[in-house]
Protein backbone atom coordinates (compact mmCIF):
# COMPACT_ATOMS: atom_id res chain seq x y z
CA UNK A 1 0.00 0.00 0.00
CA UNK A 2 1.68 3.47 -1.07
CA UNK A 3 1.14 6.47 0.72
CA UNK A 4 -1.56 7.54 -2.07
CA UNK A 5 -3.19 4.28 -1.27
CA UNK A 6 -3.42 4.99 2.64
CA UNK A 7 -3.96 8.56 1.71
CA UNK A 8 -6.90 7.50 -0.56
CA UNK A 9 -8.24 5.95 2.38
CA UNK A 10 -8.80 9.06 4.26
CA UNK A 11 -10.74 10.40 1.25
CA UNK A 12 -13.00 7.53 0.93
CA UNK A 13 -13.95 7.72 4.41
CA UNK A 14 -14.70 11.46 4.17
CA UNK A 15 -11.89 11.97 6.95
CA UNK A 16 -9.66 14.04 4.86
CA UNK A 17 -11.66 17.16 5.78
CA UNK A 18 -10.79 20.84 5.31
CA UNK A 19 -12.12 24.19 7.39
CA UNK A 20 -10.46 25.75 9.88
CA UNK A 21 -9.76 23.58 12.97
CA UNK A 22 -8.31 24.18 16.13
CA UNK A 23 -6.73 20.67 16.85
CA UNK A 24 -5.71 19.52 20.24
CA UNK A 25 -2.53 20.83 20.43
CA UNK A 26 -4.20 24.87 20.16
CA UNK A 27 -2.52 25.04 16.85
CA UNK A 28 -4.79 25.42 13.55
CA UNK A 29 -5.02 24.17 10.60
CA UNK A 30 -6.95 24.14 7.02
CA UNK A 31 -6.89 20.67 7.02
CA UNK A 32 -8.03 17.77 9.67
CA UNK A 33 -8.08 14.18 9.20
CA UNK A 34 -10.71 12.31 11.56
CA UNK A 35 -9.06 9.27 11.54
CA UNK A 36 -12.19 7.95 13.65
CA UNK A 37 -14.16 7.90 10.48
CA UNK A 38 -11.44 5.89 8.74
CA UNK A 39 -11.34 3.16 11.63
CA UNK A 40 -15.15 3.12 12.10
CA UNK A 41 -14.81 0.69 9.01
CA UNK A 42 -13.18 -2.47 10.38
CA UNK A 43 -12.15 -4.05 7.31
CA UNK A 44 -10.89 -0.55 6.54
CA UNK A 45 -9.01 -0.64 10.09
CA UNK A 46 -7.74 -3.87 9.56
CA UNK A 47 -6.37 -2.97 6.15
CA UNK A 48 -4.32 0.17 7.18
CA UNK A 49 -2.95 -1.95 10.59
CA UNK A 50 -2.01 -4.50 9.06
CA UNK A 51 -0.10 -2.38 6.35
CA UNK A 52 1.85 -0.58 9.16
CA UNK A 53 2.32 -4.01 11.25
CA UNK A 54 3.91 -5.22 8.47
CA UNK A 55 6.15 -1.81 7.67
CA UNK A 56 6.96 -2.23 11.15
CA UNK A 57 8.07 -5.83 10.69
CA UNK A 58 10.69 -4.43 7.89
CA UNK A 59 11.26 -1.71 9.71
CA UNK A 60 12.36 -3.12 13.23
CA UNK A 61 13.01 -7.14 11.50
CA UNK A 62 14.36 -8.75 15.25
CA UNK A 63 12.27 -6.40 17.53
CA UNK A 64 9.30 -8.18 19.38
CA UNK A 65 6.61 -6.45 21.81
CA UNK A 66 5.12 -7.48 24.24
CA UNK A 67 2.50 -4.62 24.72
CA UNK A 68 0.89 -1.76 22.89
CA UNK A 69 -0.14 1.28 24.84
CA UNK A 70 -2.08 4.17 23.41
CA UNK A 71 -3.17 7.45 24.26
CA UNK A 72 -7.03 7.93 24.74
CA UNK A 73 -9.33 8.52 22.82
CA UNK A 74 -7.78 8.64 19.01
CA UNK A 75 -5.66 6.19 19.60
CA UNK A 76 -7.79 3.03 21.08
CA UNK A 77 -9.39 1.79 18.23
CA UNK A 78 -5.52 1.79 16.02
CA UNK A 79 -3.71 0.71 19.25
CA UNK A 80 -6.47 -2.26 19.54
CA UNK A 81 -5.83 -3.47 15.84
CA UNK A 82 -2.66 -3.09 16.18
CA UNK A 83 -2.22 -5.50 19.16
CA UNK A 84 -4.55 -7.49 17.43
CA UNK A 85 -2.30 -7.78 14.16
CA UNK A 86 1.16 -8.21 16.59
CA UNK A 87 -0.65 -10.70 18.73
CA UNK A 88 -0.14 -8.77 21.74
CA UNK A 89 -2.36 -7.25 24.31
CA UNK A 90 -3.47 -4.13 23.69
CA UNK A 91 -4.01 -1.27 26.61
CA UNK A 92 -5.02 2.91 26.83
CA UNK A 93 -3.46 5.71 28.63
CA UNK A 94 -6.07 7.94 29.71
CA UNK A 95 -6.09 11.90 31.30
CA UNK A 96 -6.95 11.95 35.12
CA UNK A 97 -6.48 15.94 35.94
CA UNK A 98 -5.12 16.51 32.80
CA UNK A 99 -2.20 13.69 33.57
CA UNK A 100 -1.83 10.15 31.42
CA UNK A 101 -2.63 7.29 33.78
CA UNK A 102 -3.78 3.94 33.55
CA UNK A 103 -6.86 2.72 34.56
CA UNK A 104 -9.82 0.28 34.12
CA UNK A 105 -7.53 -2.20 35.87
CA UNK A 106 -4.55 -2.21 32.97
CA UNK A 107 -1.00 -2.52 34.26
CA UNK A 108 2.31 -2.63 32.98
CA UNK A 109 4.74 -5.51 34.39
CA UNK A 110 8.43 -3.89 34.59
CA UNK A 111 10.91 -4.43 32.18
CA UNK A 112 8.04 -5.45 29.32
CA UNK A 113 8.76 -3.95 25.77
CA UNK A 114 5.82 -1.87 24.39
CA UNK A 115 5.16 -0.11 21.09
CA UNK A 116 3.07 3.20 21.58
CA UNK A 117 0.67 3.69 19.28
CA UNK A 118 -1.16 7.01 18.16
CA UNK A 119 -3.57 7.83 15.25
CA UNK A 120 -2.22 10.99 14.16
CA UNK A 121 0.95 12.88 15.90
CA UNK A 122 1.18 16.58 15.33
CA UNK A 123 3.59 18.32 18.00
CA UNK A 124 3.66 14.85 19.50
CA UNK A 125 2.88 16.08 22.88
CA UNK A 126 0.29 13.10 24.00
CA UNK A 127 2.67 10.36 22.55
CA UNK A 128 5.55 12.05 24.80
CA UNK A 129 3.09 12.56 27.65
CA UNK A 130 2.19 8.29 26.91
CA UNK A 131 5.47 7.08 26.81
CA UNK A 132 6.44 9.21 29.99
CA UNK A 133 3.55 7.15 31.63
CA UNK A 134 4.71 3.76 30.27
CA UNK A 135 7.80 4.48 31.57
CA UNK A 136 6.70 5.61 34.81
CA UNK A 137 4.88 2.40 34.99
CA UNK A 138 7.90 -0.14 34.38
CA UNK A 139 7.59 -0.38 30.62
CA UNK A 140 10.46 -0.04 28.28
CA UNK A 141 9.25 1.77 24.70
CA UNK A 142 11.18 0.09 22.21
CA UNK A 143 9.39 2.18 19.24
CA UNK A 144 6.28 3.99 18.36
CA UNK A 145 3.88 4.23 15.77
CA UNK A 146 0.40 6.08 14.31
CA UNK A 147 -1.24 5.95 11.02
CA UNK A 148 -0.40 9.15 10.18
CA UNK A 149 2.41 11.95 10.70
CA UNK A 150 1.29 15.51 10.39
CA UNK A 151 4.54 16.58 11.12
CA UNK A 152 6.53 15.98 7.95
CA UNK A 153 9.07 13.67 9.52
CA UNK A 154 10.10 16.20 11.96
CA UNK A 155 8.37 15.11 15.13
CA UNK A 156 11.08 13.80 17.89
CA UNK A 157 9.25 11.28 20.30
CA UNK A 158 12.76 10.46 22.38
CA UNK A 159 12.24 6.44 20.66
CA UNK A 160 12.28 5.48 17.12
CA UNK A 161 9.03 6.02 15.62
CA UNK A 162 7.18 5.11 12.12
CA UNK A 163 3.49 6.32 10.98
CA UNK A 164 2.10 4.85 7.87
CA UNK A 165 1.71 8.10 6.05
CA UNK A 166 3.88 11.92 6.43
CA UNK A 167 2.37 14.42 5.59
CA UNK A 168 2.82 18.20 5.29
CA UNK A 169 -0.27 19.94 6.75
CA UNK A 170 0.57 23.46 8.09
CA UNK A 171 -0.31 24.59 11.05
CA UNK A 172 -0.29 28.02 12.70
CA UNK A 173 -0.12 29.58 16.31
CA UNK A 174 -3.42 31.67 17.46
CA UNK A 175 -1.10 34.85 16.70
CA UNK A 176 -0.39 33.33 13.02
CA UNK A 177 -3.40 32.57 11.45
CA UNK A 178 -3.34 33.33 7.34
CA UNK A 179 -6.01 36.21 6.72
CA UNK A 180 -7.99 34.01 4.23
CA UNK A 181 -8.36 31.65 7.28
CA UNK A 182 -8.96 34.05 9.31
CA UNK A 183 -12.72 34.44 7.86
CA UNK A 184 -13.61 30.92 8.22
CA UNK A 185 -15.26 29.87 11.69
CA UNK A 186 -12.78 27.67 13.72
CA UNK A 187 -13.62 24.19 15.46
CA UNK A 188 -12.67 21.95 17.21
CA UNK A 189 -12.78 18.41 15.63
CA UNK A 190 -15.65 16.52 16.88
CA UNK A 191 -17.65 19.50 18.78
CA UNK A 192 -20.02 19.82 15.97
CA UNK A 193 -20.87 17.83 12.53
CA UNK A 194 -17.60 18.24 10.55
CA UNK A 195 -18.91 17.70 7.05
CA UNK A 196 -19.61 20.63 5.82
CA UNK A 197 -16.61 20.49 3.31
CA UNK A 198 -14.71 17.44 2.29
Amino acid sequence: MTSEDVLDEFKQAGALLEGHFILSSGLHSERYLQCARVLMDPVRAERLCSTLAKKLGEFWPNQKFDLVVSPAMGGVVVGYEMGRQLGVPSIFTERVDGQFTLRRGFSIEPGQTVLMVEDVVTTGKSSRECIATIVREGGIVTGACSLVDRSSGGVDLGVPYLSLLTLDVPTFGPGDIPEHLRSVPAVKPGSRDLHQKK
